[in-house]
């Protein structure tokens, strides 16, 4: 009889795991689905803030605005020895590459440096990741292929999240040529 009751009372935790188990389950999908969701409407949503059809434009156009927002200035490097304007912009070089225009300018602006730095894309992970030192004045968003520092912008951790993500995005779209 006890045999009975223990058979019983685990077909009744078993049943009612499955039960809890089943809705998470179906959630994750749902979720899968959401993630398509919202990625369409980001990406639709860029289309009509710049009034382009074509998403790399619009990613583009996005993650440019985003690192002028966000460019470390000299106004910024109070008590820095050497301040100076640290300006970025992205564009399309050859198949599956991005081409990031650096350029550095002196706190008088008469010194102006600029470099030209290729990120090839293909057969790279698009995540980008970033850190924001609780310390310092900047936050760094490195490089998906090799995991080096790809650039610099004003300590803001929603700034760097929503750059992160246009990039993130914009290395998808050229991936796929």
């Amino acid at each position: 009889m006890q045999a009975r009751l223990t058979r019983k009372l685990m077909a009744m935790l078993l049943g009612g795991a499955l039960c809890a188990a089943l809705p998470a389950l179906a959630s994750a999908d749902d979720k899968a689905a959401l993630q398509g969701a919202e990625q369409a409407a980001y990406l639709d949503g860029l289309k009509r803030l710049y009034l382009t059809d074509n998403e790399r434009q619009a990613l583009l156009a996005h993650s440019n605005a985003l690192l002028e927002t966000y460019a470390l200035r000299a106004g910024y490097q109070v008590g820095q020895a050497q301040r100076q304007d640290l300006l970025y912009h992205f564009s399309v070089g050859g198949a599956g590459e991005l081409v990031l225009r650096e350029e550095t300018r002196g706190a008088q602006g008469t010194a102006i440096a600029v470099r030209n730095q290729r990120v090839a894309v293909f057969g790279i992970d698009p995540f980008i990741r970033y850190e924001c030192p609780t310390g310092g004045i900047r936050c760094v968003l490195f490089n998906p292929a090799d995991g080096s520092p790809l650039l610099s912008i004003l300590r803001d951790h929603q700034g760097a999240g929503e750059l992160a993500k246009a990039l993130s995005f914009l290395i998808r779209n050229v991936q796929k040529g």
